[in-house]
C-alpha cells in the first residue's frame, strides 16, 4: 500500500489484528510519512505501541519524535461528540496537510471501526462515508486502513465493506487467495512452501476444463513467488490437457523466475508481464 490508498482490513482474533496494521505502519515510517493509530477505543496508547513494538525496533523513537501517534476517533472530531462524516474527513484532510507541514511525505492512517460502537454512530452513515472517501485521496498525500472486527459487525456489513474498498487486504501477511471467473485465475497474496497447496489446488481447477481451452492466470498480485510454486505452475500447464494455451500475467521479478525454471519450453505457455519491478 501507498499514499493513495484507502483499504479494507479484517480480524477475528486479537493475536492477528495487529499484524496488517504492524505492516502498514513500519512501511509507512520507513518512507518518511507521518503515521496515526486510531485504535480500538477498548485499548490503550501504550498498549498498541507495545503491540507495534513487537514487530520492529523503531516505534519508541518515533512516537517520541511524533511521526507516530496514538489517537482515537472522538479525539479526531473534538469537540464535536457525534460522528458525521464531513467533520471526520475534514479533520482527517487538516492532518494530512500538518503533517506535509510539518516535513512528512504524507500520512497513514490505521482506524479501527471498534469507534463505531463507541459513538453509537449509525452504521448506515458510516458505510456511506467508506463508499464516498475517494476526495480523502486523490491528492496521493494520504491512506487510510480500515480494520474490522469480524466479532463487533453483521457479516452483511463486513462483506459490503470488503467489496467496497478500493483495496481489501488478506487477513494476515503470508496469506494466499484464489479468486476464479471462467477461463481466468486471480492469485493474491503469498505463494510458498506455507501455501503451497492452495495454490497447487487453485491452478490444478484452473486449468480442468477452461472455455475456449484457453486459460489467464494473473500473479501480479502475488507478494511473493516461490520458486517451487513457480516450478509447479509450469508443471501444471505442462500437464494440461485440456488447455491450448495459458496467458500467465506477471510482473518483471516474477517473469525471470519462470524463464529460469523453463518457461520458454512449456509451448502452451505466453508470459505477458506488466507492472512495476517490485
Amino acid at each position: 500500500m501507498r499514499l493513495g490508498d484507502h483499504a479494507f482490513a479484517h480480524y477475528a482474533d486479537d493475536d492477528v489484528r495487529w499484524q496488517v496494521p504492524a505492516v502498514f505502519a513500519y512501511r509507512g515510517l520507513s518512507r518518511g510519512e507521518k503515521v496515526i493509530v486510531m485504535m480500538d477505543p477498548g485499548g490503550s496508547a501504550d498498549d498498541a505501541c507495545d503491540r507495534l513494538a513487537s514487530y520492529g525496533d523503531s516505534v519508541g523513537d518515533a512516537r517520541a519524535s511524533g511521526q507516530l501517534m496514538f489517537s482515537s476517533m472522538r479525539e479526531l472530531i473534538s469537540p464535536d461528540k457525534s460522528f458525521t462524516a464531513r467533520r471526520q474527513m475534514d479533520r482527517l484532510r487538516e492532518e494530512t496537510e500538518r503533517a506535509c507541514q510539518q516535513g512528512y511525505a504524507g500520512l497513514r492512517t490505521i482506524i479501527d471501526m471498534a469507534w463505531v460502537q463507541d459513538l453509537g454512530a449509525d452504521v448506515e452513515n458510516v458505510m456511506h462515508r467508506e463508499k464516498h472517501a475517494d476526495s480523502l485521496f486523490d491528492s496521493r498525500q494520504y491512506a487510510e486502513i480500515c480494520t474490522y472486527d469480524r466479532r463487533r459487525f453483521d457479516s452483511a456489513v463486513v462483506e459490503e465493506m470488503r467489496v467496497s474498498h478500493p483495496v481489501a487486504l488478506l487477513e494476515r501477511p503470508g496469506d494466499l487467495q484464489a479468486h476464479h471467473v471462467p477461463g481466468e485465475l486471480y492469485l493474491i497474496g503469498d505463494a510458498d512452501l506455507a501455501t503451497g497447496d492452495i495454490f497447487r489446488a487453485a491452478v490444478s481447477l484452473a486449468f480442468e476444463a477452461p472455455p475456449g481451452r484457453h486459460v489467464v492466470v494473473d500473479l501480479t498480485r502475488l507478494g511473493f513467488l516461490s520458486a517451487g510454486c513457480a516450478g509447479d505452475l509450469l508443471l501444471l500447464i505442462g500437464r494440461a490437457t485440456a488447455c491450448d494455451k495459458a496467458l500467465v500475467r506477471c510482473r518483471p521479478p516474477q517473469a525471470r523466475i519462470l524463464r529460469r525454471l523453463g518457461a520458454m519450453w512449456t509451448g502452451s505457455l505466453e508470459l505477458a508481464e506488466t507492472g512495476d519491478d517490485r
